[in-house]
């Protein structure tokens, strides 16, 4: 279905990794459910030296068949900066969702990524969380999708927090992390894209989701990762990324 939308994008940019995000990379994909396409793309070196170089992201939105495809592609420098940073959306491009096309050089970049991992990813999902559970709060408690995004976020913080790896499938998440009850948000969610919470489950939850939050501060407290990006990972992180420029300065 997207295909038609990626080989057009695709004309024009050249992907390091184009991923499947959303419920379909979290684990409660709907028949109705989005497309969420989220991608890296490498510009040309000679365009990042011109007298105006520009890291112009890139974001189209289309409905076909039915079903809405949200494509958008960062260029890699931000990326890398972001995720230097702590920023959780850049680092599961690189190391979780699932990836639906990629040039060979992801592999090689994904061992620099791990290890310019750091504690800062802990205030990205909490952050996110924190406003994922406002968009719940909108909709009077009642959206299964927006719910699942807040245990989702939250607990693929704290996972990546403990481990150092990035897990986006909140179906494994569940089990390890105290939540195996929310196994029935998510059989909720497959029945549809909007599908509401009973007024039960939605009380419940009220006074349950804060524990995700909890689970999340503690693992930074517990966190394999150091406090800070280490400085040897982060100069092999560049020597990469100018490698990279080095090979497509003609491009």
């Amino acid at each position: 279905m997207a295909d038609r939308v990626l080989d057009e994008e695709s004309r024009q940019r050249e992907h390091l990794v184009i991923s499947l995000s959303g419920a379909h990379a979290y684990g409660f994909p709907s028949p109705d459910s989005d497309l969420d396409l989220k991608s890296i793309h490498v510009a040309s070196t000679a365009s990042l030296l011109a007298l105006q170089p520009r890291h112009v992201p890139a974001e189209r939105l289309e409905v076909l068949e039915g079903v809405e495809v949200d494509y958008s592609s960062n260029e890699l420098q931000p990326v890398l900066l972001g995720i230097l940073q702590g920023n959780g959306n850049y680092l599961e491009r690189v190391l979780g969702a699932i990836p639906v096309r990629s040039l060979p050089e992801l592999e090689a970049l994904r061992p620099h990524v791990r290890a310019v991992l750091s504690r800062r990813i802990h205030r990205h999902y909490r952050g996110f969380a924190q406003g994922q559970l406002r968009e719940w709060e909108k909709s009077g408690f009642r959206s299964a999708k927006k719910l699942l995004y807040v245990l989702r976020t939250a607990l693929t913080g704290a996972h990546a927090l403990r481990t150092g790896e990035v897990e986006t499938d909140v179906t494994v998440l569940l089990e390890p992390y105290g939540f195996s009850e929310a196994h029935a948000l998510v059989e909720q969610k497959l029945r549809g894209e909007r599908s509401e919470l009973p007024e039960a489950l939605s009380e419940r939850w009220r006074s349950e989701v804060a524990r995700a939050f909890a689970v999340l501060d503690a693992a930074e407290g517990a966190s394999v990762l150091p406090l800070e990006p280490p400085a040897p990972a982060v100069a092999a992180l560049e020597a990469w990324l100018l490698d990279v420029r080095r090979q497509r300065f003609e491009a």
